[in-house]
């Protein structure tokens, strides 16, 4: 029996605030009408709904794990939204991002975590790099953390780049089971002590049947964007047995990750 996830809450979009421009993806802070302010993840922007699909299980999985994650939200947007927006780029970005978005908590007045000024423990890195390589989040390095101190507390962000295998769908099967070498350039690695301890204690936490309540909130309108021949439950289920065979061959990640820790380079 699927573990019961309480669902993400459904916002309307009312007004785009101000860009944030990081890369391609050029998301935005927005208002909606729970008068809320949300950093906004366009589906008409970069990678897509897949960035969507990827920042939300990784995201979800994270909270599960006891991190510290804003609250994800799927925001609508409307197809009259952003008609007088006077930029042309961010115009056309709203036109292709009607239906439902990505909207993440502004955590306002946090900062960047910078691991020059700030060293995490090792048990905490650990748990960090565990979730990264469980996750193929390749994008947590000492360029661009995806880590903010707020409240006086570490928050996790930005896991869109997870579950790079999706952009494919080649070979999925024989992907889980493969070592996360891109973990060389985690941010945390050095400190990452502790990742035999995490593993046996995250894999009590993150249960199937926890994957599977986590994977079952994705929309079926992100599931279904550019597929012809595949239903969203056949396409969860992809994602579901991905995660779960990668939580079954964990050892392979954690020695991966070990090398890495000790490598002199």
């Amino acid at each position: 029996m699927t573990k019961t996830f309480a669902p993400p809450r459904h916002v309307n979009v009312v007004r785009y605030v101000t860009p944030l421009r990081e890369g391609g993806s050029l998301p935005a802070i927005a208002e909606a009408d729970d008068d809320f302010l949300y950093v906004l993840k366009f589906r008409g922007a970069g990678q897509g709904v897949k960035s969507l699909i990827a920042d939300f299980i990784g995201g979800e999985i994270a909270r599960v794990q006891g991190f510290k994650v804003p609250e994800m939200v799927f925001a609508h947007l409307d197809a009259d939204f952003g008609r007088t927006e006077g930029d042309e780029e961010i115009q056309e970005l709203l036109r292709k991002s009607e239906g439902l978005n990505l909207g993440v908590h502004y955590l306002q007045g946090s900062m960047t975590y910078d691991p020059a000024v700030t060293l995490i423990d090792p048990l905490l890195s650990s748990k960090i790099v565990w979730l990264d390589c469980l996750l193929t989040n390749v994008d947590r390095t000492a360029r661009n953390t995806n880590m903010l101190w707020w409240n006086k507390e570490l928050w996790l962000i930005d896991h869109g780049a997870s579950l790079y295998f999706h952009h494919s769908w080649d070979n999925w099967e024989e992907q889980a089971k493969k070592p996360f070498v891109q973990v060389k350039d985690h941010v945390l690695i050095r400190r990452a002590t502790e990742l035999e301890r995490v593993d046996a204690e995250f894999k009590q936490i993150l249960t199937p049947e926890v994957i599977r309540g986590i994977v079952a909130q994705v929309p079926d309108e992100w599931l279904l964007e550019n597929t012809i021949d595949e239903t969203a439950d056949s396409r969860r289920e992809v994602y579901s047995s991905f995660l779960e065979t990668r939580l079954q061959v964990s050892e392979i990640f954690v020695k991966e990750a070990e090398n890495a820790r000790t490598s002199p380079f």
